[in-house]
């Protein structure tokens, strides 16, 4: 049975708890709200109902923990969610947010928007997802991303903090089709478009199974589908934090889907197992960067 539905997007910070942050941010800058996030996360840690949404994620990355090692992990990896987050409303409120990328990975970005055929930029709830857009200036040309908002979600994306023209193009998984003839649009005029491959957004059922850290999980085949129907590349990528304020791109996998693989999602398998291998390979490298806060790991049945 697909876990897909398990997850929310909302906060579970309150309305006023964010803004008490956005206001200490504006009037104290980052590291104010830092002092304040220790206190806060570690009354988070405290209450077993908030420990155990990272409970599968945290067994399966460190099997060997004790329960107060388990508690440390989790302690660590709330902490860096809540400072990428600090940094995000950063980045909006005080413009004070800095993502590079490695000399070798722009060039290959490049390179392949040039082919003019688009690229997918495939990631996953690693570091500092929320703002990636904000490091692929490197290439001149519209940046489009598939955002889902629940309702009830009063938490603020950088670009939400300002009154001047968002800076991407937001496609709605809940709209038409999934987004899926905006998407396509976006890659026919070649344009840059930044998905996720980790979890299904919005009403998409069209899944695959793949091994992960030591299990199976599902993940959405839609990226793939697009690159096999535009030709388009996909480039997987994790924008990790790397300091207060700062982060880098790396490029973890180019993926070529063939084209004209049709519906089938058996088609899409390989390509699948490739984006999971370089997503478990990043949660060994930063195993406090994996924002993964709910079971997504399928039953074993018996």
């Amino acid at each position: 049975m697909s876990q897909n539905r398990s997850w929310s997007s909302r906060s579970i910070g309150s309305r006023l708890q964010h803004h008490i942050f956005y206001t200490l941010i504006r009037f104290g800058g980052r590291n104010a709200a830092y002092v304040l996030l220790f206190f806060v996360v570690l009354w988070y840690t405290i209450r077993p109902s908030i420990r155990a949404r990272s409970t599968a994620y945290i067994s399966r990355r460190f099997p060997r923990a004790t329960g107060r090692e388990q508690f440390f992990h989790c302690f660590h990896l709330q902490m860096e969610l809540g400072k990428t987050l600090v940094d995000r409303a950063t980045a909006g409120i005080l413009r004070a947010f800095e993502i590079t990328g490695r000399a070798e990975d722009d060039d290959t970005l490049i390179r392949l928007h040039a082919e003019g055929n688009g690229v997918i930029l495939l990631s996953g709830h690693v570091g500092c997802w929320q703002m990636a857009a904000m490091g692929l200036t490197v290439v001149n040309a519209p940046v489009h991303v598939l955002l889902l908002r629940e309702q009830g979600d009063v938490d603020r994306h950088y670009f939400e903090h300002r009154s001047q023209k968002i800076p991407v193009s937001i496609i709605d998984p809940l709209g038409y089709l999934g987004g899926t003839l905006e998407m396509m649009a976006a890659l026919a005029k070649g344009d840059l478009l930044c998905t996720m491959g980790d979890r299904v957004l919005g009403n998409d059922t069209n899944t695959v199974a793949v091994p992960f850290m030591g299990g199976t999980i599902r993940v959405p085949v839609s990226p793939y589908r697009l690159a096999s129907a535009t030709g388009a590349p996909i480039v997987v990528t994790f924008a990790l934090r790397t300091g207060p304020g700062r982060a880098r791109h790396e490029i973890a996998k180019i993926i070529r889907v063939p084209q004209g693989l049709g519906k089938q999602h058996a088609a899409y398998l390989p390509y699948a197992l490739e984006f999971a291998a370089a997503l478990e390979g990043i949660t060994r490298k930063a195993p406090y960067q994996f924002f993964n806060f709910y079971d997504l790991w399928e039953k074993q049945r018996k």
